[in-house]
C-alpha cells in the first residue's frame, strides 16, 4: 500500500517504531452507520480538545449553566451572616442552660418528706412555701467562719423563717420571728429516741430539737396552714449565691453598723457582696424592734436577690447560672416534692413582691419581749394572727396593713 491509502488497524510503522492506532472512515459516526470509536484521535496542533456533550473541561455541567460555564455562588450578605451567628449563639446558650438545668435538678438535696408528717392541716387554696435561713456552718472553713463572724456553734438553727403564700390575690411574704412563743408538737429526739410531749417554746427551738420536720409541724400547728414546699439554705450557700450573681443592689435609709455580725454599711444605694449581705440580714442589735426589724431587712434583701437571680441575663448565661446554682446547691435542702420549677416559681413570686404584685408582712405581735421560762420571746396577737392565717388559707385578700 502507498502512504496515501489506509493502513490496517495496528499497522507497525518501521520508521518510528510505533504502532499507529486504527483509523475510522470519515463521516461514519455522523451517518450513524457504525458505533462510536472506542479510541479518540488526537487533535491537530492548535485545535481545542473535543468534549463529550453535557460535560465541561473539569466535570459534569451544573444544571442551568450554558456552555459549561459556572456562575460564582453569591456570598451571604452581612445581615444574613449576623442572623446566622445569632441563631448559633442562642442555640449554644440554650443548650448550655438546659444542661445546667438538668444537672442542678438531679443535685437537689430532697431530704425532707412532708408527706410522712403526722397530724397535718387540710389543704387550703394557693401554695405555701416555708423558706428557712439556717445558721449551719457546713461548707465554711475555719478562716471563713472568722471572716464572716458566724461563730463556732455546731448543728442547725434558724436565722430567719418566711412563709410565702402565692395565689389568686398575689404573693404574701410573712415573716415568722424565730423567737415566736408557740406550741411545739410532741416529738422524738432522733439522737436518743426519747419522746417529748407538746409544750410551749420558741419557734427556733423546734428546728434545733427536731430539724425541718418538727419545724414544719410547729408552723402548721400554730398557723393552721399546710406547707406545700420547704426550702432551706445555710450560710455558705447564701454567701455563694450572692457572690455568684455579682452582688445584690440595695438602698439603705440609714447606715448599718453592728459589731457582732460585722455589718458596716453606709447610708444610700450600694451593691452588697456575699459577706456584707450575710452581715446585713443577721444583724438586729441596732434595730429598734430587734428581731422584728431584722425580719423586715431579710424580706427586703430576699426580694432584691430574687430580682437579680431570675433575670434573663443570669439564667441564659452559663457563666453566671452554673456558679449560681452550684453555690446554692452546696447547702440547699428541700422537700421531696420540690424541684427546680418549684424553686423558680418561688423566686419569681418573691420578685413579684418587689414589682408591686404582693405584700411583705410580719405576723401580728402583741408583745415583742414576753418574759418566759426560756428567756425573752415574741408573743403573737392571737385574734389578728388567726384572721390573717384564715385569709391565707382561703386565698382571700389580706387585710393586714402592708409592713405590719
Amino acid at each position: 500500500m502507498s502512504d496515501g491509502t489506509d493502513r490496517p488497524a495496528g499497522h507497525y510503522d518501521r520508521s518510528s517504531g510505533v504502532a499507529e492506532p486504527p483509523r475510522v472512515a470519515a463521516g461514519r459516526a455522523a451517518r450513524g452507520n457504525g458505533a462510536l470509536p472506542t479510541t479518540r484521535t488526537a487533535p491537530l496542533p492548535g485545535m481545542p480538545s473535543p468534549a463529550t456533550p453535557g460535560r465541561t473541561g473539569h466535570g459534569r455541567r451544573p444544571p442551568g449553566e450554558a456552555g459549561g460555564r459556572r456562575h460564582p455562588k453569591p456570598r451571604p450578605t452581612r445581615r444574613r451572616r449576623i442572623v446566622r451567628l445569632t441563631v448559633l449563639v442562642v442555640g449554644a446558650l440554650l443548650a448550655s442552660s438546659v444542661g445546667t438545668y438538668v444537672w442542678a435538678d438531679t443535685e437537689l438535696d430532697q431530704e425532707v418528706d412532708l408527706g410522712a408528717l403526722p397530724d397535718r392541716p387540710a389543704d387550703g387554696r394557693g401554695t405555701n412555701y416555708l423558706i428557712v435561713g439556717s445558721d449551719s456552718r457546713a461548707g465554711l472553713s475555719e478562716q471563713a467562719r472568722k471572716d464572716l463572724r458566724t461563730g463556732t456553734a455546731e448543728g442547725r438553727r434558724t436565722d430567719s423563717m418566711i412563709l410565702l403564700h402565692t395565689g389568686a390575690n398575689g404573693t404574701t411574704m410573712l415573716s415568722l420571728p424565730r423567737d415566736s412563743w408557740v406550741t411545739v408538737p410532741p416529738y422524738v429526739r432522733p439522737e436518743t429516741g426519747r419522746s417529748y410531749r407538746a409544750e410551749p417554746d420558741k419557734l427556733n427551738a423546734a428546728f434545733s430539737l427536731g430539724g425541718p420536720d418538727l419545724l414544719v409541724r410547729a408552723v402548721e400547728r400554730n398557723t393552721g396552714l399546710r406547707i406545700d414546699h420547704y426550702a432551706e439554705i445555710g450560710f455558705a450557700g447564701f454567701v455563694g449565691v450572692v457572690d455568684a450573681v455579682g452582688g445584690v443592689d440595695l438602698c439603705l435609709d440609714r447606715a448599718v453598723k453592728d459589731e457582732k455580725s460585722g455589718a458596716d454599711l453606709p447610708k444610700g444605694c450600694q451593691t452588697l457582696d456575699g459577706a456584707e449581705a450575710l452581715a446585713f440580714v443577721r444583724q438586729r442589735k441596732q434595730e429598734a424592734q430587734g428581731d422584728l426589724g431584722r425580719t423586715r431587712n431579710q424580706q427586703k434583701f430576699l426580694t432584691a436577690l430574687a430580682k437579680k437571680a431570675v433575670t434573663p441575663k443570669t439564667l441564659l448565661n452559663p457563666a453566671k447560672s452554673f456558679p449560681t446554682l452550684g453555690a446554692g446547691l452546696d447547702t440547699l435542702v428541700v422537700d421531696k416534692d420540690t424541684d427546680l420549677p418549684d424553686l423558680m416559681s418561688l423566686f419569681r413570686a418573691m420578685q413579684g413582691v418587689t414589682a408591686g404584685g404582693g405584700r411583705q408582712l410580719n405576723v401580728p405581735v402583741s408583745d415583742p419581749a414576753l418574759a418566759t421560762s426560756k428567756g425573752s420571746a415574741v408573743k403573737w396577737d392571737d385574734s389578728r394572727a388567726r384572721k390573717l392565717f384564715a385569709e391565707l388559707r382561703d386565698d382571700r385578700p389580706v387585710t393586714l396593713p402592708q409592713g405590719s
